[in-house]
């Protein structure tokens, strides 16, 4: 026991903090492509970047600083833990959330992730954790070596994040090491033009992104989507009801979509698997079973 308790020790979890813009103005360079889509596809990359930075074995917890409800409560949901942004700026908002999280665990290293990686992947994640372990002040350049997508301190240091525009620059200025690593293209991959996510679509989009990226480019065509959902409502009468996308998106189904799957009867709050024709629901299962060919 001791020894599991020294190594703990030794290796504390990273508290990471995310910080979400208020969805009216998020994600504005991408309008055109994402349509009516734009408030759902924010959220959905966040939920991705939350989801993937969870799953990361080096990651104690996430503080996601947000001002917006509906964000909170789509990222509240998959173990973030929220605080309300205090309305002064990207930077602000990030010391805001470290010193939250230094609150929960003064002895945990401390880093800031933007929220717009998508295609994030924990074990690149974890190699960028790893290598910020060594030093006391680093950041990762973005995927144009313009800007910041990681920024981190060991515990007990200040935390000076520099971010917004050429922060590659400023952080660099600051006396923060830049991180070079191989493989971590996930981590340094924000969205924020269209050629920024056809480039992180190639390198494969989480699920919640996915879902809502098909309905922003395929709004007529019929695409599967091994993707989950939750089921908000279903009347048993007329086969029918509706479902939560994790981008909180609300579908509706009809009794056709409910008869093309296996099943005789849903509950609100089963997780179920879900084919889509543009918005419309063609096809219902549970989450346990897979989609048709």
């Amino acid at each position: 026991m001791l020894k599991v308790m020294r190594a703990a020790a030794e290796n504390p979890g990273w508290s990471i903090v995310v910080p979400v813009k208020t969805l009216v103005i998020a994600k504005s360079r991408l309008a055109d492509l994402a349509g009516p889509h734009r408030a759902a596809f924010a959220v959905a990359v966040a939920g991705d970047t939350v989801a993937a930075a969870l799953a990361c074995p080096a990651v104690a917890r996430v503080v996601v600083v947000t001002g917006d409800a509906i964000a909170a409560e789509a990222l509240g949901r998959l173990g973030a833990d929220v605080v309300d942004d205090p309305q002064a700026g990207l930077n602000a908002a990030l010391r805001h959330g470290a010193a939250h999280a230094v609150r929960l665990a003064p002895g945990d290293p401390v880093a800031a992730l933007q929220a717009d990686l998508p295609a994030l992947r924990p074990a690149e994640l974890a190699t960028v954790l790893a290598a910020a372990g060594e030093t006391e002040e680093s950041f990762l350049p973005d995927a144009a070596e313009i800007g910041t997508t990681f920024y981190g301190v060991r515990a007990g240091l200040p935390f000076r994040p520099r971010f917004g525009g050429e922060s590659r620059a400023r952080h660099l200025a600051g006396g923060a090491k830049e991180l070079v690593l191989p493989g971590v293209a996930s981590v340094r991959r924000d969205v924020d033009t269209p050629a920024d996510l056809a480039d992180a679509a190639g390198l494969g989009l989480g699920p919640r992104s996915s879902a809502v990226v098909a309905r922003m480019w395929n709004p007529g065509e019929a695409t599967l989507i091994d993707v989950q959902a939750t089921v908000r409502s279903f009347d048993p009468n007329t086969r029918s009801g509706s479902v939560f996308l994790d981008d909180g998106t609300e579908l509706l189904f009809d009794a056709a979509a409910f008869d093309a799957g296996p099943l005789r009867l849903l509950r609100s709050g089963q997780r179920v698997n879900i084919a889509l024709d543009g918005d419309r629901i063609t096809y219902v299962t549970l989450s346990t079973f897979p989609l048709p060919d």
